[in-house]
């Protein structure tokens, strides 16, 4: 993290609660956090290839006034010997609005960048949100481990209703593929293994009823069959997981006859 000049540097402790001071007044306590927004509560989804721009804000008072902030996003198991992702803030210095003398909300942008800051699939998943927070009077906040936010790999599924048009009976085959941004490759791979919904909806009707649950194959491929009952849209949608979001295919139009 950086640390304005104007503020002394704080090193040691991954959780900085304290400070070696006399607690006589208020102005002797740290700055205290009543929010944080990492992307507006959205995971943040990073494609294969192109950079995702994110903002984090957080609002925090002190009896002197919020000065600044630093925000940092890191991956592993704990900041000594299992890092194994970071991303820093884009800016030197946060924008701070104040709300009264006390209390300010201040933001910084992140951005995640693939075969950058972003090298590893691995790194898809849980993310620890690193805050510091700068009192005007010197005073610091500073917690390596102030809440978690999710990084996924962006993904995208397909569905294709063959033949069309078709008689009502026979049988219809719904192809498509899941497949997930692959950070190491640059590229999106198949997703293997994963359960995902073939859901149909009627012509006129206005929502999808699940007709079925398809694993995907060890490619992302996904195939199934049913019998034509009348005109509609087939789609496969998957639930998404912890590394992966949700998504679901356009409908693909059936003419039953």
């Amino acid at each position: 993290m950086r640390i304005p000049a104007t503020v002394a540097a704080v090193s040691g402790a991954l959780v900085l609660t304290a400070l070696a001071v006399p607690a006589a007044t208020a102005a002797d306590e740290l700055p205290k956090v009543s929010k944080v927004s990492v992307n507006s509560g959205a995971n943040i989804v990073v494609g294969p290839s192109a950079s995702k721009k994110f903002t984090v804000s957080v609002t925090a008072s002190h009896s002197s006034g919020i000065q600044d902030i630093d925000v940092d996003l890191w991956h592993g198991t704990n900041l000594d010997s299992g890092l194994d992702g970071l991303l820093l803030a884009n800016e030197g210095r946060a924008t701070c609005t104040a709300a009264g003398a006390t209390t300010s909300t201040c933001s910084l942008t992140v951005t995640a960048v693939p075969g950058s800051n972003l090298t590893a699939n691995l790194q898809a998943g849980t993310w620890h949100v690193a805050l510091g927070v700068f009192a005007r009077d010197g005073r610091v906040y500073w917690n390596d481990y102030q809440t978690t936010h999710r990084v996924q790999r962006a993904a995208t599924l397909t569905a294709n209703a063959t033949p069309e048009p078709v008689k009502k009976g026979r049988t219809i085959t719904v192809t498509g593929k899941l497949a997930r941004a692959n950070w190491e490759t640059l590229k999106y791979s198949g997703y293997s293994g994963q359960p995902v919904k073939l859901q149909f909806k009627k012509k006129g009707a206005t929502a999808y009823t699940t007709v079925k649950t398809v694993r995907t194959s060890s490619t992302g491929a996904l195939s199934t069959t049913v019998k034509a009952a009348a005109d509609g849209y087939f789609r496969y949608s998957f639930a998404g997981t912890t590394t992966t979001p949700a998504v679901s295919a356009a409908g693909d139009f059936i003419d039953v006859r």
